[in-house]
């Protein structure tokens, strides 16, 4: 466990030494689960904001984009049932005087424990090789039945505590003997639903001024236009509307950087289909959703699903898309079958009919919706921290590398003239301007080339382009790849075609 936080730790540093994200207001210390990204993380959030964007929309005739406001009429927030239904278990530590997740601090303490169980199969799988057979060491060794066992009881305890009664997740937080993760202490208050949406108001006086919330998630903003894209866009069932936009939500956090913040960005389709055709299109998205997490290369043994088996009022299947953060597997994405929920319940508030005439079947309907909605930030700290690497090198030293998906990285190339004179820096900006009409690139002609190669490293620069005195005979130059060091000695002409490959989103896509 101490290898995780060591490694969390350097990513958090990371990110902030490489200008990707900062403490949000540090010159004031700072506000609690709130961040900046900067020069280079909004660059790298951007790259993954548009591969979504491409394969969502641009590649699916059938779905079509929104922008809806984050400021949106109350009502939609009751019809929705956020004002009456939007709320976590809270619990505070008497002693530390820190606020907790109740269900987080279980599940923290349950996947630990899973942990167990899978460092067991690994050790196993080291030692008989080819020779594994996972799914009978599973079921015949007694230590991980019993890791597995107790972390499946864990799990399905909390699920009837949560929905039945709170008590029974203090209880079961007491039995387990579950301490403050800061100060280890155990004293703690009961459970308590605390509702997690900031209000606001709209107006200019104090006393007309009509009370808001600032939206917790964009996906309402496409129920309530659902009609106004149909019509205007004539879309025909099945088709979906997708968004990305931010999200507000008075969370409590417990150390997780980005993974979970009061401001935040969600990626969100919703998929509207015929009644009884949901759980078809839902077994569709689940997949196609997941292959584009595949596409990215972080790893097929990092992702796994877990399907509800506690579903949400609304929903007749829901499944999560968990990828291995640095703490753990823990929810990336979300599938969910959300019947007709959503739309009944604006038309019962608004007393308007959002229904579908289908043609096909010469009859209105209410359709049915499967959404898949993706954390942005979630994503960027997936791909933040699979990519930050520390490599030994055959010299005894070692290099701290961003192996990101090249079609991701915030910059696609460094131009680097080998010395500051001789024409050498001419050149390698007359290169700069050719290219920067394609790609992002950068010029750096500070310190050895050596440790501007490192430095180009741990900013996930995927090209690194050497200027050369050569250069100023033959017109060639030194292109290094970052992953592999590889140094290739091509003409000036050749590098938009060789970015080009390596970062083309196409070809990254094609992947899925």
């Amino acid at each position: 466990m101490a290898k995780q936080e060591d490694i969390f730790k350097n990513v958090v540093s990371h990110a902030k030494e490489y200008g990707f994200i900062f403490p949000s207001s540090e010159v004031y210390d700072g506000l609690s689960a709130v961040y900046d990204y900067a020069q280079n993380g909004v660059e790298l959030k951007k790259n993954i904001r548009e591969y979504w964007w491409k394969s969502m929309v641009q590649m699916n005739e059938n779905i079509v984009g929104l922008d809806a406001a984050i400021l949106m009429h109350p009502t939609t927030w009751k019809a929705s049932g956020h004002v009456d239904a939007f709320n976590d278990p809270l619990i505070d530590n008497k002693d530390s005087k820190k606020r907790y997740r109740a269900d987080v601090l279980v599940e923290d303490y349950a996947e630990k424990i899973n942990q167990k169980a899978q460092k067991e199969i690994e050790k196993a799988r080291a030692r008989f090789g080819d020779a594994f057979n996972e799914e009978e060491f599973v079921t015949t060794n007694a230590r991980v039945i019993e890791y597995l066992s107790k972390y499946k009881e864990i799990l399905s305890r909390l699920a009837k505590g949560m929905s039945d009664d709170l008590q029974d997740v203090k209880a079961l937080i007491e039995e387990l003997e579950i301490a403050d993760p800061e100060t280890g202490s155990r004293n703690w208050t009961d459970v308590k639903q605390f509702n997690l949406m900031f209000g606001t108001k709209l107006g200019a006086s104090a006393d007309s001024a009509m009370d808001l919330y600032l939206r917790p998630e964009t996906a309402q903003g496409i129920f309530v236009n659902f009609l106004n894209v149909q019509k205007s866009g004539r879309m025909k069932v099945p088709f979906g509307i997708a968004q990305t936009g931010k999200a507000f939500r008075n969370e409590i956090v417990a150390r997780q950087f980005i993974f979970r913040m009061r401001e935040f960005e969600q990626m969100e389709m919703q998929f509207f289909v015929r009644p009884g055709e949901e759980m078809k299109w839902y077994h569709h998205w689940k997949e196609a959703r997941l292959n584009w997490h595949l596409s990215l290369g972080l790893g097929k043994e990092n992702y796994r699903f877990h399907d509800h088996e506690k579903l949400a009022h609304y929903a007749n299947a829901a499944a999560d898309i968990e990828f291995n953060f640095p703490f753990g597997f823990k929810e990336l994405e979300g599938i969910h079958s959300r019947t007709d929920f959503d739309l009944k319940a604006h038309e019962q508030y608004s007393g308007r009919k959002l229904q579908y005439f289908d043609p096909e079947l010469n009859e209105n309907y209410v359709p049915y919706v499967v959404e898949t909605s993706v954390g942005l930030d979630r994503m960027f700290l997936a791909v933040f921290a699979t990519s930050l690497q520390e490599e030994a090198l055959e010299d005894g030293s070692t290099r701290t590398v961003l192996k990101l998906p090249a079609v991701l990285a915030p910059t696609k190339a460094a131009v680097l003239p080998l010395v500051k004179k001789d024409g050498l820096p001419e050149i390698s900006k007359k290169i700069i301007e050719d290219l920067k009409w394609d790609f992002n690139v950068a010029y750096d002609e500070k310190d050895a080339v050596g440790r501007r190669y490192r430095r180009q490293d741990a900013l996930g620069t995927p090209f690194c382009i050497t200027v050369d005195h050569q250069t100023l005979e033959d017109e060639t130059v030194t292109i290094r790849h970052r992953d592999t060091m590889k140094q290739d000695r091509v003409k000036i002409t050749e590098l938009r075609a060789i970015i080009e490959n390596e970062v083309s989103m196409k070809n990254w896509l094609m992947k899925m």
